[in-house]
């Protein structure tokens, strides 16, 4: 009777959220909307702020890990690595345009509340990551994918996820001003092995996995194919203290050399929306609704100041990366929100006592309300600037 009652309980649960997502997805469609709204609208109807359906928010928050880790594994099948590298420019200077113009303007405002540096640091470098889950759905969705615009946005997009390692070292150093040899060491050596992989990729011609020609028509062990190879580099990078969506990406890169690639991305797919679904459904129960209300002028205030000053920090970038002033807008609209991996900057921010609970819980607050106005702030853009400014 235990286990059939708590089995009910959990049958609640899956069977709201995927009622709330289906209503909420419908009408979104006829708006021609994203279902990243849904998926947040869900989580904040069913969560703490809502009808407290979901109380398991742990539980909910490490599905949601998994679906960053797919989500990057995608992410690295769409990339070649070769044409990445040729690209490096565009991404250091993008990237590199976007994280120094954040900390200068959050150490203009941090002079005027007297912030000290490492607060500066911590805030400017939250600011600077856009969100990997919401870039590249809105490339796809706007036709963007293999577009120059889109493709320089991405390389922006995943140097930013590549620089969250050095930024989590850093971080972690000013917090409580020790280093940690012993873990810097085995990131380093993490590091190193990395590099000498994706060095293997440049210079081997044709990459095959084990076992390619049995699974090529077996649609069933493909899909365990593809989860074996994705989280064998995920639990790889872990182990080396470094991020498994990092590991979960270079997987990625591995397939694209690979014949593999055109089935496992088909096979996987379902997987994504799933997974990808969760992430996003405890973003928006971490959206605290009473704190909302209590702070909504300080936290309309720093949404607003996100969007402006990412907004226009990516526009100057992709401006100076050849793009027209129209596309660099429209790319840069993309770009404007700020990303998951930021959550980590935060959390670890607070635990290290650089930034107090009423910033960490602001922080969150406006990280969440980022991600789910975006879609809204491109489309509001596209519609500013016109489709004959921003025809690719």
């Amino acid at each position: 009777m235990i286990f059939a009652s708590a089995l009910s309980h959990e049958l609640n649960i899956i069977l709201g959220i995927a009622t709330s997502v289906l209503l909420i997805g419908l009408v979104l469609k006829r708006l021609k909307q994203p279902y990243i709204i849904a998926y947040i609208l869900t989580g904040v109807l069913l969560g703490p702020s809502g009808v407290h359906l979901i109380t398991d928010f742990e539980t909910a928050e490490l599905i949601g890990e998994f679906g960053l880790v797919i989500l990057m594994f995608f992410i690295g099948m769409e990339i070649s690595l070769s044409d990445f590298i040729r690209k490096w420019r565009v991404a250091l200077f993008g990237t590199g345009m976007q994280v120094l113009f954040s900390i200068l303007i959050v150490y203009i405002l941090g002079a005027f509340l007297d912030w000290p540096f490492k607060r500066v640091l911590l805030l400017g470098f939250i600011i600077s990551l856009s969100s990997s889950a919401v870039v590249i759905r809105l490339v796809e969705d706007h036709g963007l994918l293999h577009k120059r615009i889109g493709q320089q946005v991405i390389s922006i997009l995943l140097t930013q996820d590549i620089l969250i390692v050095p930024m989590i070292i850093l971080m972690s150093f000013v917090g409580d001003g020790a280093l940690h040899w012993d873990q810097i060491s085995l990131q380093l050596i993490g590091g190193v092995l990395i590099v000498l992989f994706l060095f293997f990729l440049l210079r081997k011609k044709e990459i095959r996995i084990p076992f390619a020609k049995d699974l090529e028509d077996d649609h069933e062990l493909q899909v365990f194919a593809g989860l074996i190879i994705c989280f064998a580099f995920a639990l790889f990078t872990s182990s080396f203290e470094l991020s498994a969506g990092l590991g979960a990406f270079v997987a990625g890169l591995f397939i694209n050399a690979s014949p593999a690639n055109h089935w496992l991305h088909e096979r996987l797919h379902s997987f994504r929306v799933l997974l990808i679904s969760v992430f996003f459904l405890s973003v928006g129960m971490q959206i605290d609704l009473d704190f909302l209300a209590t702070n909504w002028l300080v936290v309309t205030l720093m949404v607003l100041v996100v969007f402006l000053s990412n907004h226009g920090i990516n526009t100057f970038a992709l401006r100076g990366l050849g793009n027209s002033w129209h596309r660099s807008i429209y790319g840069a609209s993309l770009l404007a929100q700020i990303g998951e991996f930021s959550y980590v900057l935060a959390s670890l921010g607070y635990h290290s006592e650089i930034i107090t609970n009423y910033t960490y819980q602001l922080t969150v607050l406006v990280i969440s309300i980022t991600i789910f106005i975006s879609p809204l702030w491109v489309d509001g853009t596209k519609l500013l600037i016109g489709r004959k400014g921003i025809k690719m």
